[in-house]
């Protein structure tokens, strides 16, 4: 979740909430109906009926059946008899509940953050496959008790199925994407103008081409294609939002009586469709790059490092040389003040030349410190919140197999920090990984990791990862992380030493810890701001 708090609201104010946003969207939608029934060609109540189920839990479920009596009521003044009223809320109701629920089982390992196509594929599904069953037995009712004629049953479920799946397709991924990561479409000049290009071809298409707006509606295919692309799916699920209000307003405004509003929206159903699907490759397509880079710069360092063996030999082979010499002209220096009868330049002399070789030794292991270390970092500001969500993307498919609840609290007030962005993400999802395998080798109920982030000393921000497993042993909090040390059986010892590495040549600390349910891990880095001074 992007907004955690949100998960302790309190239960009433989540439902009145739900209420009063459904009855509000309702009344917006309300346009071209079909009678009095409330069948519009939009209905994005319903999305928002998904959102509701899908990220606060099937205990809201009641709400589902309750809010299209209140929004009759409300809005079209309870035009239904009461034992009709009540039987269409419980098909909507049931309907649309049971596809919600359906989502979260356990087995299908849904992700309401739509991380995949997958999930969007799911999440489509559900909606079409619930909108058809709704819109055929809610219409059926109607035709049964009088209200609609049986010549425009396939008319009215036809407009039924097509508003409350545009409905769906258009709200609840917007909403879903903005609850969970909390991105929603950045505010930049390139945004203000792919915005004026959706209103620009809304223009041209309803006001320039009286009779032809059909034939013109696939102008609009550019600029939803051209924000899926620049932005993925967080920047196309905001057009095609910002789009679907333009369109209604666009018929409302400029269309002529005649106009077929039914064959917009399911020519609006294709375009966001196709703008989704878009959107979540382009998102896939950025995610595999970036582990890809990942992946390439663990090789690099592999590559530096070599054969173990042939780096310790190196090692012992360059070290030794200097450090023989510096014993030698020690016992020179040692013999010559000794014996009392030594010139005092002999003994200088030969100091000087130990501290020399000394140097040297020195100078090779900096050499060498600098040939196995990351590389040249690309060091500039950034902010916390970036790194912890990018990171917990590369590791969303690890969290979701081991069914790990993940919460960030980041502060929101700071500073970006001086870093190389892949480097400290590195660091991280090390930590994250290392507390996911602790939880799971342990066989924690409810696992589950905390990513804190606070603002630490004078220009410094602390970044912690606690986690509910076994933690730490006390010899392991007593030492600093050493290489090639680890309590895992096929570990090689080499993470936290490296992270260590990383963070205090970013010029932090790193250091381990333990809380009252199991262990946390801190790291330290400075900001831009404290960087610049």
């Amino acid at each position: 979740m992007a907004f955690p708090r949100l998960l302790s609201t309190p239960r009433a104010v989540i439902g009145l909430a739900f209420l009063a946003g459904y009855v509000l969207l309702d009344w917006a939608s309300y346009i071209e109906p079909f009678g009095v029934f409330g069948i519009t060609p939009w209905n994005p109540p319903t999305g928002l009926s998904f959102v509701l189920i899908l990220i606060f839990g099937q205990r809201f479920l009641p709400l589902i059946f309750l809010a299209p009596v209140l929004a009759d009521i409300i809005v079209r003044r309870f035009p239904l008899p009461l034992h009709i009223e009540l039987l269409s809320c419980l098909i909507i109701g049931a309907g649309y509940g049971l596809a919600a629920i359906s989502l979260l089982r356990p087995a299908l390992k849904f992700d309401v953050s739509l991380s995949s196509m997958r999930d969007m594929v799911l999440l489509m599904l559900a909606a079409v496959g619930s909108a058809a069953t709704v819109s055929v037995l809610h219409v059926l009712l109607l035709c049964l008790a009088g209200l609609v004629p049986w010549g425009d049953y396939t008319a009215a479920a036809l407009r039924y199925w097509i508003g409350d799946v545009i409905g769906i397709a258009v709200v609840t991924p917007f909403l879903l994407i903005l609850l969970t990561r909390g991105r929603p479409l950045s505010l930049t000049w390139e945004t203000g103008f792919q915005v004026a290009t959706i209103v620009a071809a809304l223009w041209i298409v309803f006001a320039t081409t009286a009779g032809k707006q059909l034939q013109l509606f696939y102008i609009l295919f550019l600029p939803v294609v051209w924000i899926a692309v620049r932005t993925g799916l967080e920047g196309v699920s905001a057009g095609l939002v910002l789009t679907q209000v333009g369109l209604i307003v666009a018929i409302e405004v400029f269309a002529t009586p005649e106009v077929n509003v039914t064959a917009f929206q399911a020519l609006m159903l294709v375009l966001t469709m196709t703008g989704l699907a878009a959107g979540v490759l382009v998102t896939e397509r950025r995610r595999a790059e970036f582990q890809l880079r990942l992946q390439q710069d663990a090789q690099a360092r592999l590559a530096r490092l070599g054969s173990m063996g042939e780096l310790a030999a190196a090692l012992a082979h360059e070290i030794n040389q200097p450090l023989t010499a510096a014993g030698t002209y020690t016992r020179v220096a040692a013999q010559a003040l000794g014996s009392g009868s030594a010139p005092p330049d002999v003994a200088r002399e030969a100091a000087n030349k130990a501290v020399g070789q000394v140097e040297r030794a020195a100078e090779v292991v900096r050499r060498l410190r600098e040939l196995i270390q990351l590389g040249r970092s690309e060091i500039a500001p950034v902010t916390i919140s970036r790194i912890v969500q990018e990171s917990l993307e590369l590791l969303r498919p690890e969290i979701d197999r081991h069914n790990i609840a993940i919460r960030e609290q980041v502060s929101r007030d700071l500073p970006p920090v001086m870093a190389d962005i892949l480097q400290v993400e590195q660091v991280l999802i090390n930590l994250v990984r290392n507390s996911i395998e602790a939880i799971s080798g342990a066989d924690v109920d409810r696992g589950s990791v905390v990513i804190e982030a606070v603002p630490s000393e004078a220009g410094l921000v602390e970044v912690r990862v606690h986690d509910n497993g076994p933690g730490f042993e006390r010899e392991q909090l007593d030492a600093s992380p050493q290489p090639f040390a680890t309590t895992k059986v096929d570990g090689l010892g080499v993470g936290l030493a490296l992270s260590r590495s990383i963070i205090e040549a970013h010029g932090g600390r790193l250091w381990l810890g333990r809380n009252s349910q199991g262990a946390v891990v801190h790291f330290t880095l400075p900001t831009a701001e404290a960087t610049r001074i």
